[in-house]
């Protein structure tokens, strides 16, 4: 993975540099563990304290770092035993939704990410994370699967948006994102998404009906990108940090919207510092929100879930 650095997080990557470098050293030398152990705590500490007032269009950028954790990153660590399963069965295939049947800690669950490409030539190949509707079309296929069998859902979401090419309009792009919205909506089993990475608009709510949605600590989530909304509030992408801070898109902000109902910590400087922890925290919020589930009926799975999206956008009158 070609090393790419952000500005305002280099301070972090080179403290994580030199903790990644006394691990390696501490594991032939005990005797170097308690400098291991104050070296971690600076690097936490001081992550912390330059993140603290990190700017949403900084996190935006977090949260499209190429370095970052993609959806097959956590596939890999999180599950076993995983069965990809291809294409729509009208159309073709689309490699931008990855996608099957998986053990997670023992327990049948369908597995449904959004994962972009790492280089050029997978990038192409992965349609830069934006999927094409025959990519939805798979999607919906599993989710009536799951249904049918009565296996958990659980999605990764990543994506700037669902593709808006030509193309993806005339096989109905729109179409088959509102039927994984109907589905996912009546189907009769757990669905937990999360998100990864960005989500953004339609082509992130394809995979977000569910009846609990975490968002990594720097990951964002809105109805537009920051230079689409830029482009059409003020005519002008550059405004994208504007646009992004008005969204209200950051983890933040959507927990206490209730967009989102948990957040998932990151380790130091972000989860691209250390995916094997990111995976970790990410394992412990999805056994945590598939056990409070677990007790649930059928029809009570479903009963919830409406009752949460109908909750949103609730005020009380001043």
């Amino acid at each position: 993975m070609a090393s790419y650095v952000l500005p305002f997080e280099k301070p972090v990557v080179d403290l994580v540099g030199r903790v990644r470098e006394l691990r390696a050293l501490a594991i032939e030398d005990a005797q170097l563990l308690p400098e291991l152990h104050a070296l971690e705590a600076q690097a936490n500490h001081l992550a912390k304290e330059l993140f603290r007032d990190l700017s949403a269009w900084q996190k935006v950028q977090l949260s499209r770092h190429p370095n970052r954790p993609y959806a097959m990153d956590y596939l890999e660590r999180l599950f076993t035993d995983f069965v990809e399963l291809h294409g729509d069965r009208k159309f073709g295939e689309d490699a931008a939704i990855v996608c099957g049947l998986a053990r997670h800690h023992g327990r049948s669950v369908v597995f449904v990410g959004q994962q972009k490409g790492r280089g050029a030539k997978e990038n192409v190949r992965r349609n830069f994370g934006m999927p094409h509707p025959e990519g939805y079309r798979k999607a919906l296929r599993m989710y009536e699967l799951a249904g049918r069998f009565g296996l958990p859902i659980l999605t990764f979401i990543d994506t700037p948006g669902a593709y808006p090419g030509l193309g993806a309009e005339e096989r109905g792009q729109s179409e088959a994102i509102g039927a994984c919205l109907a589905v996912m909506a009546r189907a009769p089993v757990p669905i937990v998404a999360t998100i990864i990475g960005e989500g953004g608009s339609g082509g992130a709510l394809a995979l977000g009906v569910a009846n609990r949605v975490h968002v990594l600590e720097y990951g964002t989530y809105s109805v537009i990108s920051p230079e689409g909304c830029a482009s059409i509030l003020w005519k002008d992408g550059s405004k994208a940090d504007v646009a992004a801070d008005r969204l209200k898109m950051t983890a933040p902000d959507l927990l206490r919207l209730r967009v989102v109902d948990e957040i998932v910590e990151e380790p130091a400087g972000g989860a691209h510092q250390d995916v094997d922890a990111a995976a970790r925290l990410v394992d412990d919020a999805l056994r945590r929100a598939l056990e409070s589930l677990d007790g649930l009926r059928p029809d009570e799975l479903i009963a919830n879930r409406y009752a949460r999206f109908r909750d949103l956008g609730a005020f009380a009158p001043a």
